[in-house]
């Protein structure tokens, strides 16, 4: 068959976007590993299927699968090019728009000066909530890697994330590192590693090693959990800016209890068809 998408990405952080509406689709793993390959095939951090609603409430439902194959139930740069995907397809004429996930309900909106905004949800902050293998939650945890103590903050965005405070991104082995903490047993569903160095009390700078990925431009979701890891280790301010290798996000978060809301862009590269 011959399948539409659209190629997008939000700061670098790339994306196959697929409408899952007016076309029948199914994928599986090896089909999205061979879409990813960007020498044989589109090229893409994660592939984002929009599909019909499942319930009333929503206006769509939404999927994301990494460069491996692998379904995953959150992506927040992947939410904001969805969002404009859906706008700019004629899928929806709406500024603001319910998509339903895997882990539960984003709400998202197009702004008058064409960023996107999504609220991500409340972040999880227990051990069996990320799932963290830890006895209890703490602000600071700790894990030995090949001999190399570190301490990291741990939260749910959906995903699991867990944030290194670091003097220096541009001097971090994130690529080493990453991956070692990604297949650490401390996280039976693996986990996002981000690398956060503060700035001020309202600026970080964060390099992501993504599971099923590796290190992307920028996470969405990861640019969210260094915030809420900012503010509970270093009382950082509500409204935070985030730098990415890509470029930088908006975040909002007023505390425990509360949804933590994103903004940044989102930009269609082309469109195009390809045979499955």
């Amino acid at each position: 068959m011959m399948l539409s998408f659209a190629k997008m990405h939000g700061l670098g952080n790339d994306f196959m976007v697929v409408d899952g509406v007016s076309q029948q689709v199914y994928f599986n793993e090896g089909q999205v590993r061979k879409l990813a390959d960007r020498h044989r095939g589109i090229g893409f951090d994660q592939l984002l299927l929009i599909e019909p609603p499942p319930q009333p409430d929503v206006d769509f439902h939404y999927r994301i699968f990494n460069a491996d194959g692998s379904e995953v139930a959150q992506c927040g740069n992947g939410a904001r090019c969805l969002t404009r995907f859906a706008r700019e397809m004629g899928l929806t004429w709406k500024h603001k728009l319910r998509l339903s996930t895997m882990r539960g309900i984003l709400n998202a909106q197009i702004t008058r000066n064409g960023l996107v905004s999504v609220e991500m949800g409340v972040p999880q902050l227990l051990p069996e909530q990320i799932p963290l293998r830890y006895a209890q939650q703490e602000k600071i945890y700790r894990v030995t890697v090949d001999g190399i103590g570190y301490e990291f903050g741990a939260v749910s965005m959906g995903n699991p994330h867990c944030v290194l405070t670091v003097e220096d991104i541009t001097t971090v082995d994130v690529d080493k590192i990453g991956r070692a903490l990604t297949a650490h047993n401390l996280f039976p569903e693996g986990v996002n590693v981000g690398f956060m160095q503060v700035i001020g009390d309202d600026e970080i700078r964060l390099r992501v090693y993504e599971r099923g990925v590796g290190e992307t431009l920028a996470c969405g979701s990861g640019a969210c959990a260094s915030a809420v890891v900012g503010r509970l280790q270093h009382q950082m301010r509500q409204k935070l800016r985030v730098f990415l290798p890509g470029g930088h996000l908006h975040i909002e978060w007023p505390g425990e209890g509360h949804p933590v809301r994103m903004m940044g862009p989102a930009e269609i590269v082309y469109q195009g068809y390809i045979e499955l």
